[in-house]
Formats: structure tokens, C-alpha cells, sequence
């Protein structure tokens, strides 16, 4: 009986051994791989630049504030197609309107309000790949303040049309860093590089080239700088043996 138990406990001890040595070579082919990160970028000129503007009004009769805007409109027009911008490019919004009052006093008290007239304010925006041609637009607005034109206007936004373009070829470029990056280690190592086992893509970033504007996890897509850099990394997990 004690010779039967004996030869139990060895078989149960043999077989423990031997699933032990397996799952640790499991563990160990598991592990045997290598992970790198490889970066692609590449600095750029916008191609296309958007350009936002405000025509304003004031006025005590809403009828000769519509008058009045009408015909600025029409000098902001003409200033803006004189400059080699084609009126397709040009886009007048809807116009808001506003009533204005100011607070009544007697004896330091409020009593009320009183009208003191309209406000009218038109947004208009230009949409042109001509760049430097609408930079200069937006310089030199003066002019029409000369003419009698209230006007307010916002900083150029500039974007890149071949924008899908551009990411394909990053990625492209970022996985190429990688691959190289994993040769070398795998070579340092005595190791070779099998096949691919997983590839994950960075967020996109488009940053003001030559600025320290800081990346963001989420990707930054900046519109304020016309020159640009982009940037995107790619993440590969390789077998090796």
C-alpha cells in the first residue's frame, strides 16, 4: 500500500513538473518580442487661408442702418475684389441686429431705460488659396476705416488642402522609423524580427513649425501659423526569434 502511495505522489510530482516547465516556456515565447515607437514629420506651407471680418452699423432708425450697411457692404466688397480676390471667395452672413439702451437715473436711483438706437453687425468671410494675397487684405483695412466703414476683424486661419495626403505619408514614414528602430535592436541582440504581431497609430499632431506649442493627447491641429509641422508616431510589436 505504501508502495502504491509512493508511486502516486512521483507521478503527481513528475506531471507537476512538466506543466510547470511548459507554461514557463509559454511565458517565455509569450514575452519574446520586441516594441518600438517610430516618428514621422514633415514641415509645411498652408495652401488655403480663411479670413473672418464684421461689418458694424450703429444707427437710430433701423431702416437707414439696413441702408448704411448696404452700401458698406459693397465698398468692403469692391476694396477686398481689387485686390485679386474673386467674388465666389467672398461670403456675406446674415445680419444681426441689436437694440441699444442705457440705464435712467433720478436722484441716484434707477428708473428705467431708454432707447438709444440699432446696431447692425454682418460677418463676412474669405476663403482663397491665394494666401499672401488675403494676408495683405487683412493688413490694410485701414483703408476702408477711411472710407467710413466700422469694421472688425479676426487673425487669418490657414489650413492645407492636401491634408490626407500628408497623414498617409507620415504614417508611412513613421512606420519605416519603426521597423528600422526594431532591426536594430533585434541585431544588437542576436535576435531576427518575424512577423508583425501588433501596430497602433499615434494621434496626429500640426503644430506652428519653429514654436514650443506644447502636443496634446487628444492631437493639436493648429490653424493660427501658416507654416506648419506635422507629426504622428506609430507603435509596432514584432516576434523575434
Amino acid at each position: 500500500m505504501k508502495t502504491n502511495t509512493a508511486i502516486v505522489i512521483c507521478a503527481a510530482i513528475i506531471v507537476c513538473a512538466f506543466i510547470l516547465g511548459g507554461a514557463y516556456k509559454y511565458k517565455y515565447k509569450e514575452q519574446n518580442t520586441i516594441v518600438v515607437t517610430g516618428l514621422g514629420e514633415e514641415e509645411f506651407v498652408s495652401d488655403l487661408i480663411v479670413w473672418r471680418g464684421w461689418i458694424v452699423v450703429d444707427n437710430p432708425s433701423i431702416t437707414d442702418g439696413y441702408a448704411q450697411l448696404e452700401v458698406n457692404k459693397r465698398k468692403v466688397q469692391d476694396f477686398i475684389m481689387q485686390k485679386g480676390i474673386a467674388p465666389d471667395d467672398i461670403v456675406f452672413m446674415f445680419v444681426d441686429s441689436y437694440k441699444n439702451t442705457e440705464p435712467i437715473y433720478q436722484n441716484g436711483n434707477y428708473v428705467g431705460q431708454r432707447f438709444t438706437g440699432y446696431t447692425l453687425r454682418q460677418q463676412f468671410t474669405v476663403e482663397s488659396t491665394d494666401v499672401e494675397a488675403v494676408e495683405n487684405i487683412s493688413r490694410e483695412i485701414s483703408a476702408l476705416l477711411a472710407q467710413g466703414v466700422q469694421l472688425e476683424s479676426s487673425q487669418p486661419d490657414y489650413y492645407y488642402s492636401k491634408l490626407d495626403d500628408l497623414k498617409l505619408e507620415l504614417i508611412e514614414k513613421s512606420t519605416v522609423d519603426a521597423k528600422a528602430r526594431a532591426e536594430k535592436i533585434a541585431a544588437k541582440s542576436g535576435a531576427k524580427l518575424r512577423k508583425l504581431k501588433t501596430a497602433r497609430m499615434g494621434v496626429f499632431q500640426i503644430t506652428g513649425a519653429n514654436t514650443n506649442e506644447e502636443f496634446s493627447a487628444g492631437g493639436n491641429f493648429n490653424t493660427s501659423s501658416k507654416n506648419k509641422k506635422a507629426r504622428i508616431t506609430m507603435r509596432l510589436e514584432y516576434n523575434i526569434r
